[in-house]
């Protein structure tokens, strides 16, 4: 590259300067890249200046600690994380979704965001009682660089959730089944059953109804309101049926939202404490679902929500604290004891009927929010056909 002719009047080394500044001018990143904050950094930053963070999107939070990655509700806030693949709410920044932004970046009006890139600047301070960013002044798809190259996102190819079954990794058949156990068994927070209806309220809501929440076998939404024990109200189903073990409604078993999802009352009593299988009549109030004296079908759209539901209790529950060993078996005539059937079926419909949006939000929620544990064949569907044959 020739040397500009103003350039030869200066000396050998003020020439060298100049050329190398001009390099410099060319190929720096703007000033405002350079002082752009990671997530971690904002999170820590919470004084009230304006600042600009670079992160991913991650999902819509619709609490202080509870973020949908699905079925948004919403245009007027997302969460953004160092990693497009996180789901612990302590590492991810609330963003505020002003009225100028909310057609381009409300996550209900475009979803497909969710792991894409944002530069946002405004003001660090908190939203939902969470660490944010609030009154945004620009925003744009597409991070730079930061202050701490170090620690920005990534894209990576494991699962979110590959740290929290380490410990399993590697393993089949029973040797599966007992690191399980220990995994989601451990560090477990246990709800009252009281307790049970305000988190249903949350897990089950309605995507397209915040005010209602989705009942398991007729499909409807209902109002949340309406839950107790009268006609047209829905209660607590426990999927995994107390009676097989006799375990009540004591904390454990009886709580464990994984297995308790709400019912239209009526509904909720025709099923009893039925095993499950297919055929029976058309269940009344519950279109898609069949019954007879024995055993219970759910419709399509839940038979493999229900089968692994029914394979978390046998994992969970083995017999070393205080409750019943519970265990699935090919038997639709079990009564008190603490068995449930019918195996062979639960495992055609866990094929069937792989995990949805909803169910996978559902087990977020639960993990992030109330008890802290996951249900593994929501994550690993496969693992179903290691452990139970």
């Amino acid at each position: 590259m020739p040397v500009p002719k103003r350039a030869l009047a200066l000396s050998i080394p003020a020439a060298v300067t100049a050329f190398v500044a001009l390099l410099f001018t060319l190929v720096s990143v703007p000033a405002s890249a350079a002082a752009a904050l990671t997530v971690a950094q904002a999170i820590s930053s919470q004084t009230g200046a304006s600042g600009t963070v670079a992160g991913y999107i991650v999902g819509e939070p619709t609490a202080t600690s509870t973020v949908r990655f699905s079925d948004f509700t919403g245009d007027t806030a997302l969460a953004i994380a160092d990693s497009k693949s996180e789901t612990s709410t302590t590492k991810m920044l609330y963003v505020q979704i002003t009225a100028a932004y909310r057609s381009s970046f409300g996550l209900l009006s475009n979803p497909s965001l969710v792991g894409k890139a944002l530069t946002v600047t405004g003001t660090l301070t908190a939203y939902f009682s969470h660490a944010g960013l609030k009154s945004p002044t620009a925003m744009s798809l597409g991070t730079t660089a930061t202050t701490s190259p170090t620690t920005t996102a990534t894209p990576t190819a494991t699962s979110s959730t590959d740290a929290y079954y380490a410990a399993a990794a590697g393993k089949s058949g029973a040797s599966l089944k007992a690191a399980l156990h220990t995994i989601i068994s451990t560090g477990v927070t246990k709800l009252s059953y009281d307790g049970v209806w305000n988190a249903l309220k949350v897990t089950d809501q309605d995507p397209s109804n915040s005010s209602n929440v989705i009942l398991l076998y007729s499909g409807i939404s209902r109002s949340k309101s309406l839950n107790g024990g009268d006609s047209g109200d829905w209660n607590r189903e426990h999927v995994w049926a107390k009676s097989h073990g006799d375990f009540g409604t004591s904390a454990g078993p009886g709580t464990d939202l994984h297995h308790l999802r709400p019912e239209d009352v009526a509904v909720n009593a025709l099923r009893d404490n039925k095993d499950f299988d297919t055929g029976g009549s058309a269940a009344t109030g519950a279109p898609g679902n069949y019954t007879d004296s024995d055993s219970w079908e759910p419709r399509n759209a839940v038979k493999g929500d229900v089968a692994r539901m029914i394979f978390y209790m046998a994992v969970r529950y083995q017999g070393d604290d205080s409750w019943p060993d519970l265990e699935v078996n090919d038997s639709v005539s079990n009564g008190s004891n603490p068995y449930l059937g019918r195996l062979s079926v639960l495992k055609q419909w866990n094929t069937q009927d792989p995990p949805d949006a909803f169910e996978k939000n559902r087990n977020q929620i639960i993990y992030s929010t109330y008890q802290h544990n996951r249900n593994p064949f929501i994550d690993h569907p496969e693992w179903v056909s290691s452990i139970f044959g």
